[in-house]
């Protein structure tokens, strides 16, 4: 088969900061402390409490919240850690009072952040990589990162209900890790047309996906979609297409920004790279609409490495330009029933992952804002509106196989 590109392989997961044990999760445990600088330490560990009694901004005006310009024995976790504290920090300050978010960042908050930031990648926004992926701790580490083993290692107000909100997107990333080897090593059946082997590929994707779905499935048991959309969400919006911020945020003291106003979209799932990497595998696509511009959008707020990898599987091609995996099933389709028969459970799957995750935004958001007339509800908190569109996303996912 001519490859427009060379397949990738197992061994390239690395690469791209991902694995198949972890998924797009960090291959190391995330920091639990940041011992250099303990003036952001100890922010970070007072937050909930300043937030709580509305005194974070108050707090901040005398604060010295200085990253040290010799970073020589910093390491990406080092980096992460800081960007995690400041971020929440941040994102504390202007949305301490929800309804008067502040429109300027105090430097000393803001050019440590930028700094930060701009060394991981990523725009200076809370974004999902700081609020889940780098945000837990396992309590027993010689046990697997799963709901009853791991915790938070940054919140804004604290709660069972926040902590469990994030916690279940950790492990759905941990879930997925097998899936991401089994994508590698489907690709690698497909080249060498190898229909058995792809099956078994796809079953294990496919089981991936299972424990995903089973783990998505808990979010009501201990987040309360009211407590969720007065407690936890207001935190994490963005200054992009966001009413309440109409004219962005400044970022004082910030030289590259030249004191203009900047415009960042907020913490959203979209910004995990699994669903897109699963849409590549499968060949699934999406016609243009708000939420696929959106999507391109939150590519930028990925860390480079994840980003990266979900862009080449995306150019994984066979000889007639389809995508390498769905072209190779689609020629098999007559001939090898069973292999037909577990891409479609995967794809099934997908579409079951993307009905649950739109009854959730049903319950936990629009629901709610029906009861409310602020928290900018018409709109994600990444600034999109969503509920028409993430329909739209699951009869196409669907679609592709009936």
């Amino acid at each position: 088969m001519n490859m427009k590109t060379a397949p990738l392989s197992l061994e390239t997961l690395s690469d791209f900061d991902v694995s198949a044990e972890r998924g797009f999760l960090p291959a190391r445990d995330p920091l639990v402390t940041f011992s250099h600088c303990a003036t952001l330490e100890t922010l970070g560990r007072q937050l909930p409490k300043l937030l709580a009694s509305q005194q974070l901004r108050k707090s901040l005006k005398d604060l010295q919240v200085i990253i040290p310009t010799q970073e020589d024995d910093w390491d990406r976790e080092a980096y992460r850690c800081a960007n995690r504290i400041l971020s929440f920090a941040a994102h504390g300050y202007i949305w301490e009072i929800p309804d008067q978010p502040a429109d300027h960042l105090p430097s000393n908050l803001a050019i440590p952040w930028c700094h930060v930031s701009r060394k991981l990648g990523r725009p200076p926004v809370l974004s999902y990589a700081s609020y889940a992926l780098d945000n837990w701790r396992r309590v027993d580490p010689n046990k697997p990162i799963e709901l009853d083993n791991i915790e938070l290692l940054q919140n804004f107000l604290g709660g069972l209900d926040e902590e469990w909100f994030v916690l279940v997107h950790v492990e759905i990333e941990a879930k997925a890790g097998p899936a991401m080897g089994a994508i590698l090593h489907a690709h690698e059946a497909a080249v060498e047309k190898d229909p058995e082997l792809l099956k078994v590929q796809l079953e294990t994707m496919a089981a991936a996906q299972e424990a995903m779905c089973q783990t998505l499935d808990r979010m009501p048991e201990r987040c309360d979609p009211y407590i969720y959309f007065n407690r936890v969400r207001p935190f994490i919006h963005g200054w992009k297409d966001n009413p309440a911020l109409q004219n962005g945020l400044v970022y004082d003291g910030v030289e590259e920004f030249h004191g203009r106003p900047q415009f960042f979209r907020g913490e959203t799932g979209a910004q995990s790279s699994i669903m897109p990497v699963f849409d590549a595998a499968l060949g699934i696509t999406h016609s243009e609409d708000p939420l696929t511009h959106f999507l391109c959008e939150m590519r930028q707020y990925m860390p480079p490495a994840h980003r990266d990898f979900l862009e080449t599987l995306e150019h994984q091609k066979d000889e007639h330009s389809r995508p390498l995996l769905a072209g190779y099933i689609g020629e098999c389709q007559s001939k090898e029933p069973d292999l037909w028969k577990a891409y479609r459970r995967c794809v099934q799957l997908l579409a079951r992952f993307r009905g649950t995750h739109l009854d959730y935004a049903a319950s936990y958001i629009h629901q709610q804002s029906e009861r409310r007339s602020s928290n900018a509800t018409s709109v994600g908190t990444g600034g999109t509106p969503f509920m028409a569109y993430l329909r739209k996303h699951l009869e196409e996912t669907k679609h592709v196989i009936e």
